[in-house]
């Protein structure tokens, strides 16, 4: 019987070939022009599980994209892992800055991988990582290495807020019953420092829109007499953070979970060079709440960030106006204990009282999620630092993320299961930025692992 590493060797290249065609499809949830092309993902993805073995496998309605489920049932009475992916992506835009067209995959050599990376939009986040799960399954189905019973939930939405996964875990508990969820839409240190991440930040994300005049007003007739709203939004924005970096909102620190001297201790140990880190994004100077290393605030702290602000005019030359409206798009990464709908309203109630007179404000909330924390003292933990162990010859770090996967909190409330977060991503594969990619190196030790969690696990459950 093949072991999983003779498996991968016989049939890498078609691993990666069959991943290069899931990346061509530009599966973009945030702009309906996409739409077919999210739902021809959606039945590539069905095919993928029927061909690695799953018994049934069906495509799920919901109120908006549908939902990829799948399931092998080879015992009631084993242990049931369910497996979370999502085959939606991020835009694509600014198209301009992409080495290679996002859609049309190409392997590239890079420092950090020099087996080889796969460049396109989705490579890493997460097809890469979610096809990693369909790959380990036809390795455990084909071989009979299939120790326990396992149910696949790919969603569609994840990149805009996984609204009707919500809807469609709420209404579908006891198809998605489980023992234990694995998700692997995270990263690790790096390729020879193995981690797994046990703890994920919150999100609220919110639209704000300042108006001023009725309509947008000549500069040097109205210039200096009439509230620019531009202006104003900026003021108003930079008034957010104080001089240590620290939020200004009122109350928005009520329910930071503050981490003790020892925990603090114990991350500080994680290899990090700040040197290379600044080297990577080509910056003089790190910046942040004062009083944290640059791991604490990219993990273990909330931040507020403007992601996009725009308004009047921004074509070529010039054009003396002053704006009708300014935009921005604002997110809030939280952490665990902050509630995202509180945190939401928060900025609504302080954004709209500091407004000037001469305009007014309007704070649109567009989604949110809770943060989440795995306890390492878990099975399903244990089992993830054994495969680990297995397969990299070392034993993983356990990492808090700053990135946030809102759901995970939300299964953890419907499903009453804890979930597992066995990424193999790299900080470098730049998800969500132009030349996204993935590495060979990574893909491939990721469709290894994953099987022995399912070994170990069973193994361990079995034993208590």
């Amino acid at each position: 019987m093949q072991n999983i590493k003779e498996y991968i060797e016989n049939h890498k290249d078609r691993f990666i070939n069959e991943l290069v065609e899931l990346l061509k499809i530009p599966s973009v949830s945030a702009d309906p022009a996409f739409k077919n092309d999210v739902l021809t993902t959606a039945e590539a993805v069905k095919n993928s599980l029927e061909k690695a073995g799953c018994d049934l496998v069906e495509i799920c309605e919901t109120p908006g994209y549908p939902i990829v489920y799948g399931e092998k049932i080879i015992d009631a009475n084993l242990p049931t892992v369910l497996v979370y992916g999502h085959y939606d992506v991020q835009p694509a835009d600014p198209i301009d800055l992409w080495d290679s067209p996002p859609f049309e995959p190409v392997i590239k050599k890079t420092d950090l991988h020099p087996e080889g990376a796969i460049f396109a939009r989705g490579a890493c986040d997460d097809k890469g990582q979610m096809y990693m799960h369909v790959k380990a399954l036809e390795y455990m189905t084909a071989t009979g290495n299939l120790p326990c019973n396992v149910k696949f939930m790919i969603e569609g939405e994840e990149e805009v807020g996984s609204e009707s996964l919500a809807w469609f875990v709420e209404r579908n508990q006891e198809k998605l019953a489980n023992d234990v969820i694995l998700i692997s839409d995270t990263g690790m240190i790096a390729n020879d420092i193995p981690s797994i991440t046990t703890g994920l930040r919150g999100l609220s994300y919110v639209e704000v829109e300042v108006t001023g005049p009725n309509r947008d007003l000549h500069s040097g007739l109205y210039g200096g007499a009439v509230a620019n709203p531009i202006n104003v939004l900026t003021k108003m924005i930079a008034s957010l953070h104080d001089e240590n970096n620290h939020i200004t909102i009122p109350g928005f620190y009520d329910n930071v979970e503050e981490l003790s001297t020892e925990e603090r201790a114990e991350m500080a140990k994680a290899p990090f060079s700040l040197e290379a880190y600044q080297k990577a994004l080509d910056i003089n100077a790190v910046y942040g709440e004062k009083g944290y290393t640059t791991n604490e605030r990219n993990s273990i702290r909330p931040t507020l960030d403007v992601n996009g602000i725009w308004g009047g005019y921004t074509g070529e030359g010039a054009k003396t106006v002053i704006a009708s409206k300014a935009y921005a798009k604002i997110s809030m990464r939280l952490v665990p204990n902050q509630d995202w709908r509180e945190i939401t309203q928060l900025f609504k109630t302080h954004f709209e009282n500091i407004a000037p007179a001469g305009v007014t404000v309007e704070v649109k909330p567009h989604h949110g999620g809770q943060g989440y924390v795995t306890p390492t003292n878990y099975d399903g933990y244990r089992a993830a630092s054994m495969a680990y162990q297995d397969t990299f010859g070392k034993t993983p770090i356990p990492q808090r993320s700053g990135g946030s996967i809102p759901i995970v909190a939300l299964f953890e409330k419907e499903l009453k299961s804890k979930t597992i977060l066995m990424g193999f991503g790299l900080d470098s594969d730049a998800i969500h930025s132009p030349n996204e990619h993935f590495g060979v190196f990574n893909y491939l030790k990721g469709i290894e692992t994953i099987p022995l969690f399912y070994k170990y696990y069973t193994k361990l459950k079995k034993n208590n």
